[in-house]
């Protein structure tokens, strides 16, 4: 489905949040690493999926992509242009191609308006269809199209249930047509059966409409689902990036593996065998940040040497890369040295 060329690219992502202390002189004690060096590109009709846990980093990225968040340091290329360097109305002209889905359908929803004037606002924003009747004829068309009445362009989001309110979400972001969206956890917030629901529904417009994700996601069964490659983050960082078959069947970096033997398994026989890896202690802090590879005081493999070089994410096999000094060309450990590092 996904194409050679390449729509979204981008390089040495970085995203810096200041720490302050004093009452009266604001002054820089620190800063938070959301986003430390992050780099990855989509092709056209290709989703790619970034998952981590909590507070990796994941959100942020995205926010960076769609400028809603500006980046300490870095490039973001749409079709060859670098977002970061356009003035306001440029950025405005190009927001129009790049589009969000927020993770929260009840927050990201003014309860204020009724659903008809939520999806005509970005038509009118970006003067695309400049009559009222001409906008609440897209939005009955863009209801039906998500699968609601277009009966309810009159209701209020606290009419709708939680599944309605994230398809008038997918709906106002389909108004301007959008060829990349960033899904922010789309279902997160959504009921276990929605979810199927949500997720059959986006690859179903995608393939009408020929669009682009960036799927964010914890849920890395729903990933897997839905994904063409997966990108694995962990504070700040990408660990790991594969094709989602490969990254499934055989992981490389010592991070993702952890997390693929927590997915449960349907069938009990089978999860009573498997072996599990169990992180120790805690993912540390992206104000400080340990020093070499970031991963190292939970890895069960790290060596002395992980605590001083920081790994690059170099392509361990074709279209399979990580970032770990261990894994080597010939996807065995790379010992370099005796010692173990205990977390």
């Amino acid at each position: 489905m996904s194409g050679d060329q390449v729509l979204l690219e981008v390089r040495h992502l970085r995203k810096y949040f200041p720490v302050t202390a004093g009452l009266l002189w604001h002054r820089v004690i620190g800063h938070v690493k959301a986003v430390d060096d992050v780099s990855f590109s989509i092709r056209e009709g290709e989703t790619l999926g970034l998952v981590g846990e909590s507070g990796c980093g994941k959100t942020t990225t995205g926010r960076c992509i769609l400028q809603l968040t500006p980046p300490t340091v870095g490039e973001v290329f749409f079709e060859g242009r670098d977002l970061t360097t356009l003035e306001a109305d440029a950025l405005r002209a190009m927001r129009r191609h790049i589009q969000v889905i927020f993770q929260d359908p009840y927050s990201s929803l003014n309860p204020r308006m009724t659903i008809g004037q939520i999806i005509g606002e970005p038509l009118t924003v970006h003067r695309l269809v400049p009559s009222r009747a001409g906008r609440r004829e897209r939005g009955a068309e863009l209801l039906s199209v998500v699968g609601l009445n277009p009966n309810m362009a009159d209701r209020y989001p606290h009419e709708l249930s939680g599944g309605q309110r994230q398809r008038v979400g997918i709906a106002r972001a389909l108004a301007v047509q959008p060829r990349f969206l960033v899904c922010d956890e789309p279902v997160s917030a959504l009921d276990v059966s929605i979810q199927a629901q949500i997720i059959n529904l986006l690859e179903d417009l995608q393939q009408r409409f020929r669009l682009t994700y960036l799927f964010i996601a914890h849920d890395l069964s729903v990933v897997r689902h839905i994904s063409d490659r997966v990108a694995v983050m962990y504070l700040g960082k990408i660990v790991e990036i594969a094709d989602r078959q490969a990254l499934y069947e055989e992981p490389l970096h010592p991070y993702t593996k952890a997390l693929l033997s927590a997915v449960p398994i349907p069938d009990p026989v089978v999860e009573a065998r498997r072996e599990r890896t169990i992180l120790k202690g805690e993912p540390p802090s992206p104000l400080t940040p340990p020093s070499g590879c970031v991963f190292h005081p939970r890895c069960p493999i790290a060596i002395e040497e992980c605590r001083a070089v920081v790994p690059a994410l170099r392509e361990v096999r074709p279209n399979h890369w990580a970032a770990c000094i261990r894994v080597g060309d010939m996807d065995e450990p790379r010992l370099a040295g005796p010692s173990h590092l205990s977390s």
